[in-house]
């Protein structure tokens, strides 16, 4: 029996378990021919025939539970990339869910880089692209990557270290998120033997030293315990537990200790019927053997992220040795060994269709979630650092106030936590309640917290200090992005003052003017398209003043259209356009001098949308549009109101709220920066916070949203100040 059919004949032993239907065995059969065919006499750097490697993926696959289309795909992953059958071809020969899973796991074609970083990024975004899409891709890339570990020493030297540190950064965690204990073990172990031998080796013979004395601690607890349940008539199943030579190194490296140091070398795992049971042992054991303080953790009442379940404890046990024990029920084992692989069933038949059970798993998983979107959303080496940062790092499990759980990588803080609900929460987000107390911005995340954000709707948006607060790639991105939108919008604002006063004396209405399509194609060349576009190119100074009024002077719609010269010398015309003004620099449609009162709850000035109010016996008073007591008014005594133009002089009160962090100077600071910018300050006032926090209250007179939106980003430019909102009295 050649080497290619003992693989063959190992693939249907391990599929007789658990797929028995003719028709599916009958389809990896065909997909196992097709392989075979079209790898033909290639060979792998071993030796081997090649088709013995999609071989062992399949087996691979197959232990790990999956359905008939994912083995298929699996002895099939290789042929788009190694062979010369066609896409095309794939789909007409095995259906469109086959081919689009090998597609998924194929790297891409022959596409020129510009560095070896970039193709590998764009690889690894084009697997994440089509995990997002079918989680099964990613099962088959992980039982190709296992394999090809387990062969990596034909491989040369520097091959070997790149492909371990991709494995240890990327595969490994991948399989840990999905709960494949098995696979993200073997994957740490085999990675950290071409990564480091010398730290593998010390440590795999270290361990092979204590086994014996190990083994036998292990049976003497074993037996107490066995004992000790069947006092209580309790059916279960007891078995010692391996610790991986990676986990040992990693614990050693992050806890600086001796390999004697560690406690869990000596592990147990108690496997019961139910959920009750599992908390039963619990309370058996730790009546029994003393729990060593802050080492248990109820990951069933908890699960991981990875949908894992499990007690964990750790007790001084017999001989006063320290043994960590794990109480889970069968289902929970299952979970724990093959992750979501065992749930991906498959009702025999539907070769090609994933389940009902495979979409509802994939909603479970939250990190799968974010993934999602960040593959849909990030591009190349940005998705990979998402992904590296938030998502593979995390192990800090914290709670919505409904009682969600969410992940986060270690020092992550509830800047983090707001921009994980949403983007507007995070660009909103003006403090934080953990566990039902204020605490400060900076305040590190720990697992079990209950966490609650506080939002403004005045709230002016994020200040620069977070970029250095926030731990997550994600909630950094999204601050980014929205000082990007911020300066473009100030830059707009600049540029429309600046456009409209260069262009005053040279055209009637200036806006209609520059809107025109004809005089917004004169600044074609510098990709200026909209009206926007103009204002923003002009804030920026990349378009002088002088050259909006040379092209205007050049506009051939100025110079020579009869028409509208005669409409500009028309009298009456001319009345219409005179500007009328208001004391308050608010108009009334309609009214020549009503009765105008600025409100002093919401305190509005121009630029701001807002709305009058018509009062009993007292005129009209002007609000906010968003404010409350307008939402609260009748809607009958609301009317139309609007600001007058060309008002640069006029200042209004505004009131502002400034949260900081407490430290000496910083009201000093923040009255400087204000003064600096010539406002004039009407009032301040400073509050300390239990939570030792510091928040300022100022009126100030100021001229109109663009001076303040100028002013709130030099306040939150001042060093510990986090928060500038309006507030509503």
């Amino acid at each position: 029996m050649s080497l290619v059919e003992q693989k063959y004949q190992e693939l249907q032993e391990h599929l007789k378990n658990h797929i028995t239907k003719p028709e599916s065995l009958e389809f990896i059969h065909r997909a196992f021919l097709y392989s075979k065919q079209h790898h033909g006499d290639q060979v792998r750097k071993s030796g081997e025939p090649y088709i013995i490697h999609p071989l062992e993926v399949a087996i691979i696959l197959a232990d790990l539970r999956c359905g008939p289309a994912t083995i298929a795909a699996g002895l099939l992953h290789d042929v788009l990339e190694d062979t010369d059958v066609t896409y095309e071809r794939l789909v007409e020969d095995f259906g469109e869910e086959i081919a689009t899973l090998v597609d998924g796991v194929t790297k891409l074609g022959k596409i020129k880089f510009v560095s070896k970083e970039q193709e590998q990024s764009k690889n690894h975004q084009k697997m994440f692209l089509a995990m997002a899409k079918d989680i099964r891709v990613i099962l088959i890339k992980l039982a190709d990557r296992l394999h090809n570990m387990r062969t990596l020493k034909y491989m040369p030297r520097q091959k070997q270290i790149e492909i371990a540190q991709e494995t240890l950064e990327i595969f490994a965690p991948i399989a840990h998120r999905l709960g494949i204990y098995n696979i993200k073990s073997e994957l740490e172990d085999r990675a950290l033997r071409y990564i480091d031998p010398d730290e593998y080796y010390y440590i795999a013979r270290l361990i092979d030293e204590k086994k014996k004395e190990r083994e036998k601690d292990i049976e003497a607890m074993a037996e107490a315990i066995t004992d000790l349940l069947k006092q209580y008539q309790i059916k279960f199943e007891i078995k010692g537990r391996a610790k991986s030579i990676y986990s040992v190194h990693k614990k050693m490296r992050q806890r600086n200790v001796e390999f004697s140091e560690i406690f869990d070398l000596l592990a147990l795992r108690i496997i019961v019927e139910d959920e009750a049971t599992c908390y039963q042992v619990l309370g058996l054991i730790h009546a029994h053997w003393k729990p060593i303080p802050k080492r248990f953790k109820d990951y069933i009442a908890m699960p991981k992220p990875n949908m894992y379940q499990s007690l964990h404890t750790t007790v001084i046990g017999i001989n006063g040795k320290i043994f960590e024990i794990q109480i889970r029920t069968y289902e929970m084992d299952a979970v724990a060994e093959y992750g979501v692989a065992a749930h991906w069933a498959y009702k025999e038949g539907q070769v090609n269709s994933p389940s009902k059970e495979q979409l509802e798993i994939q909603e479970k998983l939250r990190w799968y979630k974010n993934m999602v979107e960040y593959s849909e959303n990030g591009d190349g080496e940005e998705l990979l650092n998402l992904l590296i940062d938030d998502i593979f790092s995390a192990n800090v499990y914290v709670f919505t106030p409904k009682g969600d759980v969410l992940d986060f990588p270690s020092g992550a803080t509830p800047i983090d936590f707001a921009y994980r609900i949403h983007t507007e929460v995070g660009n909103r987000t003006v403090g934080a309640i953990v566990n039902g107390r204020i605490v400060p911005l900076t305040y590190e995340l720990q697992t079990g917290d209950v966490v609650e954000i506080k939002t403004s709707k005045n709230s002016f948006g994020p200040s620069e200090g977070w970029l250095k607060i926030a731990k997550t790639a994600h909630a950094r991105s999204k601050i980014k992005q929205f000082f990007n939108k911020q300066n473009r919008k100030q830059f707009i604002d600049m540029g429309r003052e600046m456009v409209m006063k260069a262009l005053e004396d040279h055209v009637e209405d200036v806006y209609e003017f520059i809107s025109s399509p004809s005089y917004l194609s004169k600044f074609s060349k510098q990709g200026i398209q909209t009206v926007e576009d103009l204002y923003y190119a002009v804030g920026k100074k990349i378009i002088s003043t002088q050259t909006l009024i040379a092209k205007a002077e050049t506009e051939e719609q100025y110079k020579k259209d009869d028409v509208l010269l005669e409409i500009y010398q028309q009298p009456e015309r001319i009345e219409d356009h005179q500007k009328r003004t208001s004391p308050t620099g608010i108009l009334v449609e309609g009214l020549d001098n009503p009765q105008i009162k600025i409100s002093k709850c919401c305190t509005p000035i121009p630029g701001d949308e807002i709305i009058g109010y018509v009062t009993k016996g007292k005129g009209i008073t002007v609000h906010r549009k968003d404010c409350q007591n307008v939402k609260n008014a009748e809607p009958e005594r609301l009317i139309s109101v609007y600001w007058e133009e060309g008002q640069d002089e006029r200042k209004y009160e505004v009131d502002l709220k400034i949260s900081c962090f407490s430290r000496n100077n910083i009201l000093l600071d923040i009255i400087n920066t204000i003064n600096a910018a010539g406002h004039n300050i009407l009032s301040v006032s400073a509050d300390m916070k239990k939570s030792g926090n510091v928040v300022i209250k100022t009126k100030l007179m100021i001229e109109n949203s663009i001076k303040l939106n100028h002013l709130v980003t030099n306040l939150k430019k001042v060093k510990d100040v986090y928060s500038v909102e309006r507030f509503d009295k």
